[in-house]
């Protein structure tokens, strides 16, 4: 529900801003979306007790660095019609937008075994040559029996399994004999 929420704003942001404009914005929603991960900011914010000119104060001071009034505005607005939880959904459908607006994607590469960043840097450019994207990964070790690459903003999953491929060689040998 939140994520439906948040589409509409982020659709009439698009259209009153520039792209640096929304990755501007990307960055300060996803601060500020890093404090709701808080208790008790979270504790704060969704207190009954406090007035929403209270919360807007709370939330305005910490985007103010930006010095952006589409963002107060919006901060504004939010507290207004209580939707300040959709702040997070609001955040990740903004960074998924700005993602592919500008074609610039962020993957994950699991193994069990260490992986050299020349072979990371290799699927990262073969992929992004396939994709017509740039698409930057990252190692993280994992227990998973093989290698699998994740890039999830374009629903990307290749896993090679050791399991898997043992498990097809022994199935081709005993179909050939």
């Amino acid at each position: 529900m939140e994520e439906l929420i948040a589409k509409r704003y982020i659709k009439a942001l698009k259209q009153s801003s520039d792209i640096q404009a929304m990755q501007n914005m990307t960055v300060v929603f996803s601060a500020l979306a890093e404090s709701f991960n808080d208790a008790k900011f979270i504790k704060i914010i969704d207190n009954p007790m406090v007035s929403k000119e209270q919360k807007s104060e709370i939330l305005l001071a910490a985007v103010k660095p930006a010095e952006s009034e589409t963002i107060n505005a919006l901060i504004k607005l939010l507290v207004e019609k209580n939707r300040t939880s959709i702040i997070p959904a609001l955040a990740e459908g903004m960074r998924k937008d700005t993602a592919n607006t500008s074609k610039t994607y962020t993957g994950v590469v699991y193994s069990d075994t260490a992986i050299d960043a020349k072979i990371i840097q290799d699927l990262s450019s073969g992929l992004s040559k396939k994709f017509d994207s740039n698409i930057s990964l990252n190692f993280i070790k994992d227990d998973f029996n093989g290698i699998k690459v994740d890039v999830e903003d374009l629903g990307i999953e290749i896993n090679f399994s050791k399991t898997r491929i043992d498990s097809q060689i022994i199935e081709h040998i005993v179909k050939a004999i």
